[in-house]
């Protein structure tokens, strides 16, 4: 929001939004009114002294007028430019959302859409209520570790939502509020995985074969979509955001999938799904709602693994037996990995107990045992 020349009646009519917002003034560089989705609004302090940010909370607006928010912030802003201490003037006080938004405008953009998207749900949902309204500053090693202890009975969700905060923590000694080397999340032990990764038998494919085959007529492309899933080892988000323009001779090239552009070789039998499709959209699975694209996919699933009694398979299970049938049939670290698009070998390697042991060669061999050969 572009800076606006703040009067009491215009502080009085900001509304809250869904996420935090600052509106600065354009005539006092550095002061300014953030209004939270509660409602609450406070003025504050935010410049840089000789490279260091420094954020001062000037006052609430339910309580302090603009015009003596003003000539509070003016006398801070005179007392940095004449050589006062920023720590006389901080105090500490740079609240932790303010940084957390500052996180996620900034560096966020580094991650995809929907990585911020789901991160900013573990944001709202699991960090903000314990750690809303506290100095970043002043959060200790030990307040982390009671707020992840607190979290036990939903490892997964603790799991998850430790990086974002330690990334948030990351982020503020890099830009000044908390002192270097200070990240309270060091040492955090995470929770273990409580489900253990399920691998389909030789039976349960050949059974689950049969009936996408008896499925075809009425549900083409659920069916085809399920067959890619298993048959390249793709996560499902890869396959139902196909573009026809991705499928080029004979290979899928993502130009942004979850680790960046990467190609997927694809077997005679998966090539064969793609060329049985019609070519009347861009997209491949044209069908569904593009809003929740997974949710047209998932309804068939868990309707088909019941019928194949495999109702604790995923569709993300495809991935786990792909990467250890590769492994079996004598497949490197290094191949498998790039068949399914890991950034590092170490993601690979969870799939390597079954095995000790070039890529197409790979996924040729994989095509009979993952789903029937169509010829």
């Amino acid at each position: 929001m572009r800076p606006v020349r703040l009067t009491q009646r215009r502080v009085d009519a900001l509304k809250p939004r869904r996420k935090m917002r600052d509106v600065r003034d354009a005539e006092l560089k550095g002061y300014g009114v953030r209004v939270m989705p509660s409602g609450t609004k406070r003025y504050f302090v935010h410049t840089q002294h000789h490279g260091q940010r420094v954020w001062k909370t000037v006052g609430d607006a339910a309580i302090l007028t603009e015009s003596a928010a003003r000539t509070q912030a003016k006398a801070i802003l005179v007392a940095l430019r004449d050589g006062g201490e920023p720590d006389a003037v901080n105090s500490g006080e740079t609240p932790f959302e303010a940084v957390a938004e500052e996180v996620f405008d900034r560096y966020g953009r580094r991650w995809k859409p929907r990585t911020r998207e789901v991160n900013r749900i573990y944001l709202r949902r699991q960090i903000m209520p314990f750690f809303e309204g506290r100095p970043i500053a002043a959060i200790s090693r030990e307040e982390v570790r009671k707020w992840f202890r607190l979290l036990h009975a939903t490892p997964a969700a603790a799991n998850r939502s430790a990086p974002i905060l330690s990334v948030i923590m990351r982020q503020a000694e890099v830009w000044g509020y908390r002192p270097e080397n200070s990240n309270p999340c060091k040492g955090i032990r995470r929770y273990r995985a409580g489900r253990s990764e399920r691998f389909l038998s030789p039976e349960e494919y050949r059974r689950l074969g049969a009936l996408l085959g008896r499925h075809e007529a009425d549900y083409p492309f659920h069916v085809a979509a399920v067959r890619l899933i298993a048959l390249t080892g793709c996560r499902k988000s890869e396959i139902l955001t196909l573009e026809w323009r991705f499928y080029r001779d004979g290979n899928l090239y993502l130009a942004d999938s979850k680790t960046g552009p990467r190609t997927v070789w694809l077997c005679r039998a998966a090539r064969d799904v793609l060329d049985g499709l019609p070519r009347s959209a861009r997209w491949v699975f044209p069908v569904q709602d593009w809003r929740a694209p997974e949710e047209w996919l998932d309804g068939f699933w868990s309707q088909l693994r019941d019928e194949a009694d495999i109702a604790d398979v995923r569709l993300h299970d495809f991935r786990h037996s792909y990467a250890s049938m590769a492994l079996l049939s004598g497949e490197s670290i290094r191949a498998v990995g790039r068949l399914l698009g890991h950034e590092k070998p170490s993601t690979t390697l969870k799939y390597a107990h079954l095995s000790d042991a070039s890529v197409r060669e790979a996924v040729d061999a994989l095509a009979p045992v993952l789903a029937g050969r169509r010829s």
